[in-house]
């Protein structure tokens, strides 16, 4: 059964262009990007042991990016020397991420394709990154099941989503949409914002085993992003291992 939303898709090929312009629609991810990164970086280093301040401490890893949109975080992973598989479902991110890759010299295996295609073929890896993308899938159980079936065992999967609370529905949908608009009106729906005890059982569901939560915070005064050990009370990252 497929994961994906057709609606949901729709979303962000309407934006496929921006994904690499800085002040465009995709302005919050280029903002949070660093520390998503940060994160990402040092999960992967624990669970595999790899020193962070080598040149290329991902050497020999496999990573898929589940919804990769234009690359900003497969195109960092692949200069860290990670072998990079990027997919979405819209096809009309593949193109933009493909030109911008080869602009930069990058080799990064872009597919329009669905976590559940691969899953099919067998194919797994070392690291699986779903970014951003549980709230807008049709069935987020089925798809973290899915994401688990395409670790190897001990691989680490990473997934970042946004809480479902009051807070994240003033400043997720009211502030950044509606009042700043930084995203099109509708590109988020609260309900399908997914709780920390909620993903939580989610990838123990899938065989996972839950090994961090960290919080990441907008804040509106030094309009910078931090990780918090603490508030995950609107986005969070989380990460699990299949044992």
């Amino acid at each position: 059964m497929s994961s994906i939303d057709p609606s949901e898709v729709d979303k962000f090929s309407a934006m496929a262009a921006e994904w690499w312009d800085p002040n465009g629609k995709f302005r919050p991810l280029h903002q949070m990007n660093p520390i998503r990164l940060d994160y990402i970086t040092r999960q992967i280093a624990a669970q595999f042991g790899r020193d962070l301040r080598a040149k290329r401490p991902f050497e020999g890893l496999s990573l898929l990016d589940i919804g990769c949109g234009g690359g900003l975080l497969a195109e960092p992973m692949t200069r860290l020397g990670a072998t990079v598989t990027g997919i979405d479902a819209s096809e009309r991110n593949i193109p933009v991420a493909q030109t911008h890759a080869e602009e930069q010299g990058l080799t990064i295996d872009y597919r329009a394709a669905t976590a559940e295609a691969l899953a099919s073929d067998g194919s797994t890896y070392d690291v699986v990154l779903a970014m951003e993308v549980i709230e807008h899938v049709a069935n987020p159980p089925g798809f973290v099941t899915t994401c688990g079936s395409l670790l190897k065992s001990d691989g680490l999967m990473i997934c970042s989503t946004l809480n479902r609370t009051t807070k994240s529905f003033a400043l997720a949908i009211v502030g950044a949409e509606w009042v700043l608009r930084w995203l099109p009106r509708g590109t988020h729906d609260w309900d399908r914002f997914v709780k920390p005890d909620e993903m939580k059982q989610m990838m123990e569901g899938a065989g996972l085993a839950c090994v961090d939560r960290t919080g990441m915070v907008f804040d509106s005064l030094s309009w910078k992003w931090s990780l918090s050990a603490t508030d995950l009370s609107v986005n969070y990252v989380g990460a699990a291992v299949k044992s």
